[in-house]
């Protein structure tokens, strides 16, 4: 039987829409297909994610600087990239209720749930073979039809297609764009010529993408829009082994720093390759429905770069002025994380239903332990009561941590409850107002506040001429929670 208390995906949608982290997109229209609005905490939960890898993909790499391109590119960009030819999923539609499958995904849920090791993976099958597994095997999920009548299996392709300018036709064709990554091969050239970079170095990036799924589920974990935290290193030929080994333990580093358990991350490594790539694996997590991919490194070759100088006859060799002026395509090693994905995973890894109780009863708080340096809210600031001068000083010390931190001020319920509401979001720490911080009493706590601590529930007494640097000293020497 399944634990009441486990972390279950309705139990984070639930919180999502209840403490303002996703809403459906257009909900009061019946909601938009693949479609998630990010509110008030999700937005700045989503930024600390994105600052934390920009931060660690960049600001401590020396070898790594970024990028902003445009969602929209020329539509010869994405035959160069073979996007328009190979940029698509198999297909397979129920006869008897037209529901629409993607065909590899539906063979790896139905031997997920029913323990089945096929002769070879999903992803490594043609058309044909598809077809007649799920023939063999597969009744429909969404109709629960036992006759298993299908379409042939077939290509979908992923890419938006809209037009730029008044006519509607091929000349004015053009894309939304499905990757962030081809903006940084079509501007190699710029980027090593203005910023006198030399290889190997890397150009990170981090933008929304696109792509038409042929079905979306799990929440936000596949939507037709996205972000991706995307970086190219550009390295010698020859050398992109040993690059693609560097950043595989760079990415799962990144994951362990920022809290997340060792065991709940594993490598997947791709059986079939896409046509650019030597050698692919991905950091899947284990979510609640299963381990599923977070982030791909790929040694891409040179492919983009070779292709995109055959389709714009422009020279994108790199000359290496440390070996004779030699000149070559450079080799590509890609990581690339879903910034979505990431959200997800970070919410699913620190929530946890606790039980606080004393004395053999049960009292069971919902907690996010999330990393401060993650954490929508950094301080609460929390008046012990609303009267007698606390709730101006309070108002006075949030003032006071503005500069430093993401604050928040509440003053509904009581104190517990308060504390309560703010673990749930995932504040780090809480700042307490009370009456000795006026000076009453024996005078001797004026002018200090409590801290009190999320994951262990401790407090402390502090000064307010020292409670920005106890708190940024709390942020620094943060040490993750890992759950039983």
């Amino acid at each position: 039987m399944a634990d009441n208390h486990e972390c279950t995906l309705d139990k984070i949608i639930s919180l999502c829409k209840r403490r303002g982290f996703v809403y459906q997109a257009s909900e009061i229209y019946g909601g938009q297909a693949g479609a998630w609005d990010y509110g008030p905490l999700g937005v700045d939960f989503k930024r600390n994610i994105q600052n934390a890898w920009w931060h660690y993909m960049t600001q401590l790499h020396d070898d790594v600087v970024g990028l902003d391109s445009a969602i929209f590119q020329h539509h010869t960009t994405w035959k160069a990239s073979g996007h328009v030819d190979h940029f698509s999923d198999p297909m397979v539609d129920c006869l008897e209720c037209q529901a629409r499958h993607r065909a590899d995904k539906l063979i790896e849920d139905w031997c997920a749930a029913n323990n089945f090791t096929p002769e070879k993976p999903a992803d490594t099958m043609n058309h044909e073979e598809m077809k007649e597994f799920i023939d063999s095997h597969i009744d429909c999920p969404t109709c629960h039809s036992k006759n298993r009548k299908y379409t042939a299996v077939r290509e979908f392709n992923l890419m938006f297609k809209t037009y730029q300018g008044p006519i509607a036709d091929e000349s004015h064709l053009i894309y939304l764009r499905p990757e962030t990554c081809q903006g940084i091969f079509t501007d190699f050239k710029s980027i090593v010529q203005s910023n006198r970079l030399k290889v190997p170095f890397g150009v990170a990036q981090v933008g929304k993408s696109f792509r038409n799924e042929i079905i979306f589920k799990n929440f936000i974990f596949r939507t037709c829009e996205f972000e991706q935290m995307e970086m190219e290193y550009f390295c010698k030929p020859g050398t992109e082994d040993e690059t693609f080994e560097r950043w595989r333990k760079e990415r799962w580093s990144f994951y362990l720093k920022y809290g997340i358990a060792e065991k709940n991350l594993k490598w997947h490594h791709h059986d079939k390759l896409a046509h650019y790539a030597k050698d692919a694996y991905d950091i899947t997590y284990n979510f609640p429905i299963g381990f599923e991919e977070v982030e791909g490194i790929h040694s891409r070759t040179d492919f983009d770069l070779s292709q995109h100088m055959e389709y714009s006859k422009k020279d994108l060799q790199y000359i290496d002025q440390d070996d004779g002026n030699k000149k070559y395509v450079p080799y590509v090693v890609e990581t690339s994380a879903g910034l979505n994905r990431n959200f997800l995973m970070f919410l699913c890894e620190a929530y946890e239903e606790q039980n606080v109780g004393t004395d053999g009863k049960d009292d069971y708080r919902t907690v996010l332990h999330l990393d401060p340096r993650l954490a929508p809210i950094t301080v609460a600031v929390l008046p012990l009561m609303k009267k007698d001068g606390l709730a101006e000083k309070a108002k006075e010390i949030q003032h006071l941590l503005k500069e430093d931190f993401v604050t928040d001020y509440d003053t509904s319920g009581s104190v517990g409850k308060r504390y309560r509401r703010q673990d749930e979001v995932g504040t780090p720490f809480c700042v307490t107002v009370d009456y000795e911080t006026l000076g009453e009493g024996d005078g001797a706590l004026k002018d200090t506040v409590t801290i009190r601590y999320r994951d262990s529930m401790e407090q402390e007494r502090v000064a307010l001429k020292d409670l920005v640097a106890k708190i940024r000293d709390g942020i620094k020497n943060y040490k993750p929670v890992l759950k039983a």
